[in-house]
């Protein structure tokens, strides 16, 4: 006989998962100022500071 899952199982902690969608990475280009090349600035950082991530120099 097979085990059946249960719906419960899809999501271990319910709270946990609802509060990861609030953080998102970003990714910002930034020019050397010395050679010109570019390097990549990421963060993981909350929904609401993404305008200043990017405002920041």
């Amino acid at each position: 006989m097979a085990k059946q899952a249960s719906k419960n199982s899809k999501v271990k902690d319910a709270k946990a998962a609802a509060e990861s969608k609030v953080w998102t990475k970003v990714i910002k280009a930034v020019r050397s100022p010395k050679s010109g090349a570019y390097t990549f600035k990421d963060q993981i950082i909350h929904k609401d500071k993404v305008q200043e991530f990017f405002n920041q120099k």
